[in-house]
């Protein structure tokens, strides 16, 4: 048996700890063999456990606990702490571990109400378990979701060398903000998600880059966010966001721009892996 679970992007600018898309790399987890105890075989790097201390067994044994021990191989191009849910889709591969080896024939939507229990929010977990485009909620511990379909773009990701802890990430946001420019954040939020349902990326992307929720808060972590954004007005993007808790950047480009566009951010003074990924419709799949 094999996991395949998707990176994901979270927030798309205004859609903070509620929208996400699901990408075409992945964390695959593949059962091997029965052991006497659990062994995870990677070349993750040695910060990665190989134990029942790996997020994926913690998460696997915390819905199931008397599992039969296995020889795991875990392999993953999702890159660490860059803000592509690399944490996430080792949680969802976890509960998907437990579910098929545990026979606890869990529903898609019990999988996210346990994922964003154990994340805290939805953002990430839905369009790893759902594909595609999710717009979720998490209120008073209950999860709420609409997936629908992206409309087609190429997704240029900009991952620099570095990385960057969504908690450090977390730190810089207030606690508080004044009710009109909180009106003013959730509209932006609205256009965006209603263009995407309409299939307006141009639009789209303009609301994406005038998000008041967290970037403005986040720029000082990022200052190649601006840059980036001004490469991308000049080539003719649709528009380009922080992803998650960052340090990536997604720009979202029409086609016939997208080599453009890889020409300018390689020029970038800044050390960093370009990637054209595009939008994985299925999410997590176990073949």
């Amino acid at each position: 048996m094999k996991i395949r679970v998707p990176a994901t992007s979270a927030n798309l600018g205004p859609g903070f700890d509620s929208c996400g898309i699901a990408l075409s790399q992945y964390l695959s987890i593949e059962v091997l063999e029965n052991a006497d105890e659990w062994q995870i075989t990677h070349s993750l790097g040695t910060d990665i456990p190989s134990d029942k201390t790996n997020l994926l067994l913690q998460t696997a044994l915390r819905l199931a606990p008397n599992l039969t021990p296995k020889v795991l191989k875990m392999t993953s191009d999702i890159p660490l702490a860059r803000g592509l849910g690399s944490s996430s889709s080792v949680i969802v591969a976890g509960i998907e571990l437990a579910n098929r080896l545990g026979n606890l024939n869990l529903s898609q939507k019990d999988k996210l109400q346990i994922a964003t229990e154990i994340e805290g929010h939805p953002d990430n977990v839905a369009p790893a378990i759902c594909g595609d485009f999710v717009v979720a909620s998490y209120v008073d511990g209950d999860v709420h979701y609409v997936k629908h379909h992206f409309p087609m773009c190429d997704v240029i990701a900009y991952v620099p060398d570095v990385h960057l802890l969504t908690a450090e990430s977390r730190s810089v946001l207030p606690d508080n903000m004044p009710y009109k420019e909180a009106v003013k954040a959730s509209s932006i939020a609205n256009v965006m998600i209603a263009a995407i349902l309409n299939g307006n990326l141009p639009l789209a992307g303009v609301m994406m880059e005038e998000d008041r929720w967290h970037e403005a808060y986040r720029r000082k972590l990022v200052p190649h966010l601006d840059q980036i954004r001004a490469l991308g007005q000049k080539v003719g993007v649709y528009g380009a966001f922080l992803s998650g808790a960052g340090p990536t950047v997604l720009i979202l480009s029409p086609e016939e721009n997208t080599s453009q566009m890889v020409r300018e951010l390689e020029k970038l003074p800044i050390s960093a892996s370009i990637n054209v990924l595009s939008i994985d419709q299925e999410g997590i799949q176990v073949f």
